[in-house]
């Protein structure tokens, strides 16, 4: 049992219909945790084995023709922490049950092809869970602030987000999507620590200060998608991410929640088993 109740640790995360003032949403806020950085990594340790468990329920439910997935949406601006959450919450599952994607700027190819294509292709099968560290929603933040796409076509695509994320959910996924809200001194301290440490100057790109120059318009852009794609079916979650073991707790709280709600039993042997446990034991010695 968990030493902190978490029970209500994801509900405030919840972002309420109607539109969103990210600025009014501390980014160093523990909402739904009343315990410090080492309460939230014990807490969320206490948590892995039943994690673990369920995500193993979901896998051998897939291989019996279950139709349940899991697919764990993750968008923040640079440094905010989806690297970290894949190793440190998603890093918690068995790897066999888990797809990962990350987004790129979209080859010459994918461009040929509505913006959903190539998301609609690295979506996981049933009994995965699957990641997306960035996702569809590149395709109204980065495109509405570099004016990527015209403003018409930026609006239909909320549209068209929101009418395919119903359809996945209506197959049987699961759909959780997490804005990983950082502060921008945070993120200038991140930056800062990356480029102290010769061994993550790989991680650095210089074009990350001349997207800061952009954070209003980003703030802006977030603010909007949120509002037109948060539906009840595929809710907004807004996971303050300035302190990471919080940021981790939160999410590795969100996908517990998704799986236990799938009240999933182990499938039911389609053989009988004590002939086969008798064949065995009868077994002449290899």
């Amino acid at each position: 049992m968990a030493a902190f109740p978490l029970s209500d640790l994801t509900s405030p995360l919840r972002v309420a219909p109607g539109p969103i003032d990210l600025s009014a949403v501390e980014t160093d806020a523990t909402p739904g945790f009343d315990g410090d950085k080492g309460d939230g990594e014990k807490a969320l340790q206490e948590l892995a084995p039943e994690l673990e468990e369920l995500q193993e329920r979901l896998f051998a439910d897939g291989t019996a023709d279950g139709r349940r997935s899991i697919l764990l949406v993750l968008q923040g601006m640079d440094t905010s922490g989806k690297g970290g959450t894949l190793r440190s919450t998603v890093g918690l599952m068995d790897p066999q049950g888990v797809r990962i994607t990350s987004f790129k700027a979209p080859t010459e190819e994918e461009r040929k092809h509505d913006f959903l294509w190539r998301i609609t292709k690295a979506l996981p099968p049933e009994g995965l869970v699957g990641v997306f560290d960035r996702s569809h929603y590149e395709d109204v933040l980065i495109a509405r602030v570099r004016e990527l796409a015209p403003p018409d076509e930026i609006r239909r695509r909320y549209q068209a987000i929101n009418d395919w994320e119903a359809d996945l959910v209506e197959q049987g996924t699961t759909i959780i999507k997490c804005m990983l809200h950082i502060s921008a001194a945070e993120q200038k301290e991140r930056l800062l620590a990356r480029l102290d440490d010769p061994t993550k100057h790989w991680k650095y790109n210089p074009g990350d200060v001349d997207e800061r120059e952009l954070w209003p318009a980003y703030q802006e852009a977030y603010e909007l998608a949120i509002e037109r794609t948060n539906t009840d079916i595929a809710p907004w979650h807004v996971i303050p991410a300035d302190r990471k073991w919080y940021r981790n707790l939160a999410i590795g709280t969100l996908l517990l929640d998704a799986l236990r709600a799938f009240d999933l039993s182990w499938p039911e042997a389609d053989f009988d088993v004590e002939h086969e446990k008798q064949r065995l034991l009868d077994e002449k010695p290899l």
